[in-house]
């Protein structure tokens, strides 16, 4: 199927590595031109490289998306370099461990800034691009927001709000012909997942045992499927889908874990 991607140039935020990144190859690979925005340029380049080397089309530029203004920045640049904006995936973000208990007034607003500000800010920015291309908008977002997990009170509270912006928007972007839409994660194997499920005890068991309950193939969501579904949300092929929350997880938010 021809996704009608060709040559539109979407936005990654958080673009360069683990979830990220399988989304900007999934566009790449139905030719999009991909503008990673993220941190690291090391990172950035190296999956810009991956793409070109590939045979498709990909920019970045590096940003902090903490710092207000480098959220404008960064925007400007997209618009700088490839004069338009046809689709936003906001991705970057992770899952930080500010709990109710160990947490303070300060890192729980740096944990907001780092994966629910910046949702706002680069829609904000881009949103006067959007709406000359009727482009299109896709939120990441994970199944914390609806299940809880512990010991993440500023992650679930931005995941919960990720859901809440998404159906604001489809209803405040309407008029403008501008789809919003979320993907929702559950158990993606990443670098960030991998970092967290080493600092469990005997982290092997662990993670058998979390895949163990994954309802469907007793496997873990890959990053290319994320980025697939992705594609098809911000494409002209799902036309009438707006303010949808589709989760890509092989059953593990809603269906029974006994099964």
């Amino acid at each position: 199927m021809d996704l009608q991607l060709k040559d539109k140039v979407v936005i990654v935020t958080g673009g360069a590595r683990g979830i990220g990144k399988g989304i900007a190859l999934s566009l790449a690979k139905e030719g999009a031109l991909v503008f990673i925005i993220s941190r690291t340029e090391a990172e950035n380049l190296n999956t810009v490289n991956e793409i070109v080397a590939a045979g498709g089309k990909a920019l970045h530029t590096v940003a902090e998306l903490t710092d207000p203004k480098a959220c404008a920045q960064a925007v400007e640049a997209v618009v700088a370099q490839c004069g338009r904006i046809d689709g936003l995936v906001n991705n970057a973000g992770e899952n930080d461990g500010v709990s109710l208990l160990s947490g303070n007034y300060e890192r729980f607003m740096h944990s907001l800034h780092k994966n629910l500000v910046h949702y706002y800010l680069v829609a904000h920015h881009a949103l006067p691009e959007l709406i000359k291309t009727q482009g299109s908008i896709v939120n990441i977002t994970s199944k914390v927001a609806d299940t809880g997990q512990g010991g993440t009170s500023a992650y679930a509270a931005s995941n919960g709000a990720r859901n809440a912006l998404t159906r604001e928007w489809a209803v405040e972007l309407l008029p403008h012909n501008i789809r919003v839409n979320a993907v929702a994660v559950a158990e993606c194997y990443t670098p960030l997942y991998d970092r967290w499920i080493k600092t469990l005890p005997n982290p092997e068991e662990k993670l058998a045992s979390i895949t163990a309950k994954i309802p469907l193939g007793k496997r873990m969501t890959t990053v290319e499927e994320l980025g697939n579904a992705v594609a098809f949300l911000l494409s002209p092929v799902s036309s009438h889908t707006t303010g949808q929350i589709m989760y890509v997880d092989g059953g593990y938010t809603h269906l029974d874990r006994s099964i």
